[in-house]
């Protein structure tokens, strides 16, 4: 957005101004020929549209701007102020057109030209900076005028503007001589150089901040570019066809439409910002380093506020603390990621000042809040955190936003090292995604054995030996493969591997049933999923049969038929199927139990339950006569003691699994077990 001043000539196309000797008072004087006049007069008519074209959309866009009551965040201010300077641009043209075009010229035309002039280039001057800034916002590069990079990087403009504003003083940007022709002066240049300098900073943050912008942010602004480049360089080529501006009002209506109305941001149920939002805001702050501090309230009672309610609204909670949330922070600083979930931004401030603000919101907490007829007591869980100290990404929010908190961690307000379970989670994630460069993972082998002792199998499990945080265990790792996407790698690994080892013929020769493969629910549920087991161990040659994947009672609760179909298919090739930790889900148990399965494994949970008290012993006790009556076989995890086996016996399940025959371990030392196992056999007989 270059600077474009008056055509040095006269101020109306070849037209002279003399002055009289005596009284002072401006006699026109024409100089132009007579047959030049016509173009003068079409050129200040052409402009003149121009100008008002330019107007009428600049105040368009200004009138909508103050409808929609777009104008409270830092971003709204800056592009209204350019509007308005376009405004001013386009005032200063129409003069130029309507004097311009007048063949009659009077006394006080000069000093309206000269008012016109000045006003433009006060006001044009401020154009790049004011768009500078608002790229800069916009891209969450600064949220504020007032931090020291921007105040730094103002000083051109600072200085530009000021050559613009003592002219009548200095005369450094532009003179007007005897006749009152306008001439161009080194001040002008400094400006056009200024404006430039601006323009290419704001195209370089745009490109940095291109992955962290949403695409229609990004295509708003590419078309302003675009179109204000066309616009000053149509106007340097030639300079009777003044469009500069034009293209300028007509790029910022592409960006009101598509940066200014955040619709696409807006939960309207909630009335703040929504997820993607979020996303995309915190992003683009990583990604410019701004140091943020964030104030997470997650409401623990939603759903039962909601049914205590009872009228089928879905913003409840948000009528609720809309204004409460609004008396700390802004409007715009407010983000709805989940129902239940509000984040609060906070921009420059301390962390002391933030945790303070924390504190203060748990103490609200403790009090009821009035709606409508109701008294209602929030139960929350108030987490502070600091960005991007302790959260440098996208993921780790939302991980620490949608995560369940530690047990330990079961208190006011979370800040801190409090927080420590998050920084657990990213190093878990760059262990999880160098695993395989590594070689972290490997597969152990839990022993499963009949009610007599005799060996009946073993279930494969993944472990990983990461060279920085040491043993890792599924309970850790697998729910965070899951997140990044990395668990099919995890569990086709796991099956490659039981495959590898059955092929050995170990597992033959020693007598091993079968060996338990678990599934994850994404590997389950994911299409192509048959084939590609299928794949697998056909490629090893190995009997379908040995293998006998195990699936949790979650899982089947999330999609029967699916899995039904799935297992079906599987069984057809000849594999197992067993339902694992059963009775720690939420399952339909006749739904669970209409599936094809081999066996059902009881957990670990409900065996030592039964020896603490007698409603224990009771759900044991029924659970395995109600497995028999379904016709499954029964496997029971956590068997500790003889005890534990005695009464297992006497309920007549079929195989027993724990740490009384072994823990996992690595295939070497499960082949040392089994080697055991044959020569007591051995010995017995």
């Amino acid at each position: 957005m270059a600077v474009s001043g008056q055509k040095q000539r006269p101020v109306r196309g070849d037209i002279s101004l003399k002055k009289t000797s005596e009284n002072g008072i401006l006699k026109e004087g024409i100089c132009c020929v007579i047959r030049e006049a016509g173009d003068c007069m079409l050129d200040y008519s052409f402009s003149l549209g121009v100008a008002v074209s330019t107007l009428l959309i600049c105040a368009v866009n200004l009138i909508y701007t103050f409808i929609q009551g777009r104008t409270d965040k830092v971003q709204n201010k800056i592009f209204i102020t350019i509007l308005c300077i376009l405004t001013v641009n386009a005032m200063t043209g129409m003069i130029s057109g309507i004097y311009g075009s007048n063949p009659v010229l009077n006394e006080y035309t000069p000093h309206v030209f000269k008012i016109s002039r000045y006003a433009y280039f006060v006001t044009h001057t401020a154009l790049c900076p004011m768009f500078f800034y608002y790229i800069s916002n916009v891209s969450f590069v600064s949220t504020h005028l007032v931090s020291t990079k921007v105040r730094l990087l103002s000083i051109p403009f600072l200085l530009t503007e000021i050559l613009a504003l003592t002219n009548p003083l200095t005369n450094m940007v532009w003179t007007v001589d005897e006749d009152y022709a306008f001439h161009r002066e080194w001040g002008e240049i400094a400006i056009y150089i200024a404006a430039l300098f601006y323009y290419v900073l704001s195209f370089m943050i745009l490109t940095s901040s291109w992955k962290v912008l949403s695409v229609k942010r990004r295509n708003a602004l590419v078309f302003f570019f675009v179109l204000v480049a066309v616009g000053v360089i149509i106007q340097l080529v030639e300079k009777s066809i003044k469009v500069e501006v034009l293209a300028e009002a007509v790029g910022f209506t592409g960006v009101m439409m598509s940066v200014e109305n955040e619709d696409d941001r807006i939960d309207f149920g909630m009335g703040f910002y929504n997820r993607a939002a979020l996303n995309l805001d915190i992003g683009s702050s990583l990604k410019h380093n701004r140091r943020l501090g964030i104030i997470v309230i997650r409401i623990n009672n939603y759903e039962i506020i909601d049914r205590l309610v009872g009228n089928g609204e879905t913003n409840v909670i948000s009528d609720i603390l809309s204004d409460y949330l609004q008396s700390i922070v802004k409007r715009y600083d407010i983000y709805v990621p989940g129902k239940n979930i509000f984040v609060l931004t906070l921009y420059d401030k301390l962390p002391e000042r933030v945790e303070q603000i924390a504190d203060e919101m748990e103490k609200r907490f403790e009090y009821t809040w009035e709606y409508k007829n109701f008294s209602i007591q929030l139960n929350t869980t108030i987490m502070v955190a600091d960005i991007p100290k302790q959260i440098r990404t996208t993921s780790e929010l939302f991980y620490m936003l949608e995560s369940p908190i530690p047990e330990d961690k079961d208190k006011g307000v979370l800040k801190g090292d409090d927080l420590n379970f998050i920084m657990r989670r990213r190093l878990v994630e760059d262990a999880i995604s160098r695993g395989f460069a590594d070689k972290s993972y490997e597969v152990y082998y839990q022993p499963t054995h009949y009610l007599d002792g005799r060996l009946h199998g073993a279930e494969a499990l993944i472990r990983m030996h990461d060279r920085e945080l040491g043993n890792l265990y599924p309970d850790e790792f697998i729910p965070v493969a899951e997140q990044t996407g990395l668990v099919d790698d995890i569990d086709e690994f796991v099956l490659e591997e039981v495959c590898r080892f059955i092929k050995t013929g170990v597992p033959e020769k020693y007598g091993i049933d079968n060996i338990n493969v678990n599934l994850s629910v994404i590997q389950c549920m994911r299409p192509g999923f048959v084939e590609s087991v299928n794949q697998i161990v056909e490629r090893y040659g190995v009997s379908k049969k040995l293998i006998n994947f195990e699936i949790t009672e979650t899982i089947a609760a999330s999609d029967y038929m699916r899995l039904s179909e799935i297992i079906r298919k599987l069984k057809s090739e000849g594999f197992l199927f067993s339902m694992d930790d059963y009775g720690t889900g939420y399952s339909n148990v006749s739904a669970v139990f209409s599936l094809d399965l081999d066996v059902v494994k009881i957990d670990k949970s409900i065996l030592w339950g039964a020896e603490t008290s007698e409603l224990g012993m009771a759900i044991l006790e029924n659970t395995i006569r109600m497995i028999r009556q379904m016709k499954k076989k029964i496997l029971v995890e956590g068997v500790e003691t003889a005890e534990q086996i005695s009464l297992l016996t006497k309920l007549g399940v079929d195989y027993l699994q724990g740490f009384y025959f072994s823990r996992p371990v690595p295939e070497a030392d499960f082949i040392k077990y089994l080697s055991v196992k044959k020569s007591e056999k051995s010995q017995k007989k």
